[in-house]
């Protein structure tokens, strides 16, 4: 595992519209990931219908080794043609990248992709060809560590138009903001969020297309280990215990029981930053070894909050996380560094976690880390899951 690709994309759907009519769908394999990004023709539910059937049968086609001829003519002879416009119901993005990183991208009426490397925008080689009567531009790049792919929806080339700006966000102009962003970030979510809002404030919040963008960045694997909760037998403390101190990984302990065992099995010192406690927020604690040491339950239920709200579309009211406490720092270690999370997670049951008001069984802790885990795979990051 030398690489990961980091896989993101957000939306804002045109003003007053419940539906996005852009969509984006992507898998990973045992070979890579497939990556497609449609554009509805129009907006609303008839744009969402036809972007999410591009997406769905592009996706499931080459996922199941379809030649990319066969998948375009089939995506080209399923959805109608605009009897007025003469224009096809949906343009596409198709991004098919194998184990070593070499990537094959197929545009057909979207914008032009931005292909980032070494800090710098670098030109891509196209050839044009026609597959079912449409013109489909190809290329090939091998993608190294720290090379990024972006894909914006025309939304975005529109962003502004005869608000804040008179002619648009000019493709040069986008160009150099991603580029700047991709300098200074290395998640693809915190890319597309910075993105995404710029679109926001341009439209007035009122934005006139739906826009979209696709972020693809290669990232160096970043592994967290969680550690929440104490073994439901006591005896396993001590294994909970050595698989801390064997972690080369990232190592993150939420639960005070949890820092207690590590602190006493391990021979450690805990020591609790009262600086970092805010009025709804727990402090945080120190322990050499680990990278960050919080409270269990109120702690990931707020970052559970946050990370939700990072992951919706609309990019207002946006969680502040440069804030110094526990739930600040836990996501911003979730979100913005961890490719991959690993949740080590104890099975006792502690009755504080237990609400009276709902059936036996139902356990506070563990729908929090069934949201979370939902959410961060969402937002694109690998998960694994042991009980203790």
């Amino acid at each position: 595992m030398d690489t990961f690709i980091d896989i993101n994309y957000k939306s804002i759907n045109k003003h007053t519209e419940e539906l996005c009519g852009d969509k984006v769908e992507y898998i990973y394999d045992d070979d890579g990931c497939i990556i497609v990004m449609s554009d509805g023709l129009g907006s609303g539910v008839k744009a969402n219908i036809l972007a999410t059937m591009t997406t769905k049968i592009a996706v499931t086609m080459l996922k199941n080794d379809a030649s990319i001829d066969d998948t375009i003519e089939t995506v080209i002879n399923t959805l109608p043609e605009c009897k007025v416009r003469k224009l096809a119901y949906s343009t596409f993005t198709i991004i098919k990248i194998d184990g070593d990183n070499n990537a094959y991208i197929a545009e057909y009426d979207n914008p032009p992709y931005f292909y980032y490397s070494q800090k710098r925008m670098l030109p891509v080689d196209k050839t044009e060809r026609i597959i079912g009567s449409k013109k489909i531009y190809e290329s090939y790049i091998s993608l190294k560590e720290g090379d990024a792919l972006c894909v914006v929806s025309d939304g975005a080339i529109h962003a502004g138009i005869g608000q804040m700006l008179n002619l648009g966000w000019s493709w040069n102009e986008i160009n150099e903001y991603l580029k700047n962003l991709n300098h200074v970030n290395k998640s693809a979510q915190l890319i597309n969020g910075n993105f995404i809002g710029v679109c926001n404030n341009l439209y007035n919040n009122k934005p006139g297309d739906d826009t979209t963008i696709l972020t693809v960045k290669v990232r160096r694997p970043e592994v967290i280990d969680m550690f929440i909760g104490p073994p439901a037998d006591k005896s396993l403390d001590k294994t909970l215990a050595e698989i801390m101190d064997a972690s080369g990984n990232i190592k993150i302990i939420c639960g005070g029981t949890t820092a207690l065992i590590a602190e006493r099995e391990l021979g450690k010192e805990l020591n609790v930053d009262m600086d970092s406690m805010k009025e709804d927020i727990p402090p945080i604690a120190y322990m050499d070894g680990f990278d960050l040491v919080t409270e269990g339950v109120l702690t990931l239920g707020k970052t559970l909050k946050n990370i939700k709200k990072l992951n919706e579309s609309s990019y207002e009211n946006l969680p502040e996380c440069d804030s110094y406490d526990g739930c600040s720092l836990l996501t911003k270690m979730l979100t913005e560094i961890g490719t991959h999370i690993n949740f080590y997670i104890g099975r006792a049951i502690n009755p504080a976690h237990q609400n009276p008001n709902f059936p036996m069984g139902y356990n506070i802790k563990q729908n929090i880390l069934d949201g979370l885990t939902e959410e961060l795979k969402k937002a694109g990051k690998k998960i694994n899951i042991m009980y203790l």
